[in-house]
Order: C-alpha cells, then structure tokens, then sequence
C-alpha cells in the first residue's frame, strides 16, 4: 500500500523521496495549482518563500553541521541545491528559480511517486501518511490538526526585498565578503555614516505598515530569527548597527574605516541580476519599502522586483503531540515534518522531512523507528521537538546549544565548534554503519 506525503515543499519532497528510494510506492499531494498560500509565487515544488540563503556552509559551524549531515544521509535537496549554488561568501546560497526546478523534476520523474494535485482538507484514518504541509498550512487543514491535537500555535514569518544589480549605485557600495570569507563579490556592501544611518532609522521606525488581513490577530507571535526590520529597529537605534546591519570585518574602500552601519546585498540568482536585502525582512506597505529603503545611499534609485512580505507561520505544541522520530503519539501510523513540527529554517525542515520518510518507511515494514544520536544536529533536534520537559515550546533552528557538551570542552570557540562537528560526524557514521552496513558510504 502507498505512503501518503501530503505538502511538497521542503520536508515533504525530502520525505516523499526517501520512501521512494527505499521502493515503496508514494501518493505526494501538492495543492498547488489549483491553490497557493498567500507567501508563494509558483507552482514549483520545494519553492524557498523567504531568503535564497541555506546560511552557513562550513562544518564548524551549526548550520554546515546540519548540511553535511544530511549528505551522509543521501539527501535529494542537498544534491539539488548542490547543483544551483549562486556565489554567498562562506554561505551555500541558491538560485531560487533552478533549484525549485531541480526538485520538482526529481519529484516528478521518480517512478514510484505518484503526485496528485489536490487540497487535503481532513486528516487521513487509514494507512501511513507524513504531513508536511508547512508554515501555511491551509486553513481547513489547520483546523482540523487544532481540533485533533489543541495546543497550535502561529507566529509571523516575514521576508526580505529583492532589487536589480545595476539599479544599486555602485558609487556608494563596494563588494567584499565579511572578514574576508568567500569570494570578493560575493556580497555587495551599502555602508551608510552616521546622519545617513540616524534619518534611515527616523524614516523606517515611523514607517507605515501593512495590515495583515489574512492573519489571526489575537496573538501574533514573530519568531526573532524571522524579525521584521521596523520591528526590530523600534528596540533601540542600536540595535539594527549590532544586528542586520552591523558593519564589522568589512573595510569601506573609499574612507579606509568601517561604516557606521551598513547594508548587504546578496545574490539572488546565478546571473547576479538580483540581489537581497540581507537581514531586511519587513511588512512596511509596498510605497513605504521604497521610500524609506532608497534612503540608503546605495539604493537611492534601487527598482525593487519583490517587496518584503509577511504571512503566518504555523506549528504543532509537538512535546506533546509528537516522539522523536516524528511520529504522532497516540498514532504511530501518523508523521508530521518540517516547519510545522517547530524546527525553523530551510534545511531543519528538510532534515526533519528525511527522518520522517526514513521511519514512515520503516513503520510499513514493523521496523522501530530510528531517532539518531543526540550529539549529532539532526538528532538533537529531533529530541527537542519531543522533549516534554519544555514548557513554552518555540521554533528552534541548528545551533550548538542543542548539543550535550564535549568532554574537555575547548575555551576557544573555534576549536569548540570544531569539536561539536568532529564528534557528531564520527557519531553520525558509527549509528549508519550499525543500522544500514555500507548503504551511505559513498556520502561521506
């Protein structure tokens, strides 16, 4: 009988593909055409809604740790997103556009996925399903999870503009990557000094917004990673020069000194005609993003092709709802992955969607679920999702904090990094080696 995935983005193309491999027949259940959530311009699977960055790429750090996980574990996004790398500095940074193809052609062309277009409105009762439906899980849906499990909660999730390369004023920017990581272009910098940075700050804080007319406003919640820059602003001036638009390790070429603030812009595509405003996630109405963003020297004639937006973000109270491996409690039949399992980001969400493919096929053949080690990322956070010891439970993305200590754990914070990537990579391929014998050699 065939696994059900329903939701083709991230978690569920990851999900829907680890099944597959391990030839048992999917029936993937995607909405769009026929419907899109108010944050999606495509009818792409596996579409990046947000920024085009997979953040870092070295292994030291959190997020490279995550990613190279993934690898050994044979990840088919890793592999797409591999193919379409847009320059980023020490970031693995996408072309949106080719990456969504690269999914959606993978997805489509596997024999053993079947993919049907149609909204999924009630929770299935048979069989074996992964529900991996996103941030914006339809309404109908929503409500069916809510009344089944109680508990959800929403927040806001905002993104950041896109402007054209050569409308940025190069006469007031320079390109350079942060303490001199990555290539020289990698990044475009839009220092400002301090009156620049003081009457940008007066304009954004002032800034009109834009109504959420789609949202529940009774208790919205925005998860900081994904903090809207008027928001973040109204903590304080300083706040944006010690955040988005700190301008440590980077030399302004015309002074000879660092900028007072500054701006970065990232490559959108592997063209280079398209760049984002890093850090800017915002939900200033459309005319006010230009006002007041143009104030930055360097953008003072940008022509924007995507205005910031923001939209809801929903996910499960999962200590309570789910185990480990991702599986429901009460239901072992039934997975929830990705963002809405509360792992944020990208690739936690398309981690999450593996794992949940791994054991939804391991449920189909009486397998126990599989719940990897807790010093690796991929099983730390699949320990915290479950953990009934967490109280006021919120998204959580890579980060070392998750990880139990070294032992003679390094002062220095380098070669503490590097101590929680070693272990967790050893660690990793110790539990592979156990439980698959040489299946993801190759992936090391």
């Amino acid at each position: 009988m065939p696994i059900n995935v329903i939701g083709a983005g991230l978690a569920g193309c990851e999900a829907a593909m680890q099944i597959a491999e391990r030839g048992i027949a999917v029936r993937l259940y995607e909405m769009k055409p026929a419907k899109r959530t108010p944050a999606h311009k495509t009818d792409l699977f596996g579409e990046l809604v947000c920024s085009n960055s997979l953040k870092a790429m070295r292994v030291e750090s959190a997020a490279g740790l995550l990613k190279e996980e993934m690898r050994r574990l044979d990840s088919f996004l890793m592999k797409c997103a591999d193919r379409c790398q847009v320059p980023a500095g020490g970031a693995l940074a996408v072309d949106r556009e080719i990456f969504a193809r690269l999914v959606t052609e993978g997805i489509e062309n596997h024999p053993l996925i079947t993919v049907i277009h149609e909204e999924i409105t009630e929770l299935p009762t048979d069989g074996i399903t992964v529900i991996a439906t996103g941030p914006l899980t339809s309404d109908a849906l929503a409500r069916r999870i809510e009344e089944r499990f109680g508990d959800s909660l929403s927040f806001f999730d905002a993104a950041a503009p896109i402007v054209t390369a050569e409308s940025v004023d190069m006469d007031y920017a320079f390109t350079a990557s942060r303490y001199g990581r990555g290539g020289d272009d990698d990044y475009i910098n839009c220092p400002m000094n301090k009156e620049e940075y003081e009457t940008f700050f007066e304009a954004l804080i002032h800034a009109e917004r834009a109504p959420l007319h789609d949202f529940d406003m009774r208790d919205p919640k925005v998860y900081e990673g994904c903090m809207p820059v008027e928001v973040l602003a109204q903590r304080g001036e300083g706040t944006l020069r010690f955040g988005p638009m700190k301008p440590v390790g980077l030399t302004d070429p015309r002074t000879g000194h660092r900028a007072w603030a500054l701006l970065q812009l990232r490559k959108e595509n592997a063209a280079g005609t398209m760049y984002n405003l890093v850090g800017f996630q915002t939900n200033l109405k459309f005319p006010e993003q230009k006002r007041v963003f143009s104030l930055i020297p360097a953008l003072h004639r940008a022509e924007f092709v995507r205005y910031g937006v923001m939209h809801r973000n929903t996910f499960l109270c999962s200590p309570k709802v789910l185990n480990a491996d991702y599986s429901v409690k009460e239901n072992k039949d039934l997975f929830f992955a990705g963002q809405i399992t509360g792992v944020e980001g990208y690739m936690e969400s398309a981690a999450s969607g593996i794992m949940a493919g791994i054991n939804a096929a391991r449920r189909a053949s009486d397998k126990p679920g599989l719940v990897l080690p807790a010093d690796t990322m991929i099983g730390a956070l699949s320990r915290y999702i479950a953990d009934p010891t967490v109280k006021k439970f919120q998204p959580m993305g890579a980060n070392f904090g998750v990880l139990p200590e070294p032992e003679n754990r390094p002062r220095d914070k380098r070669e503490r990094a590097a101590a929680y990537a070693n272990r967790a990579l050893q660690s990793l391929n110790i539990f592979l080696k156990e439980n698959y014998g040489d299946r993801y050699e190759n992936n090391r």
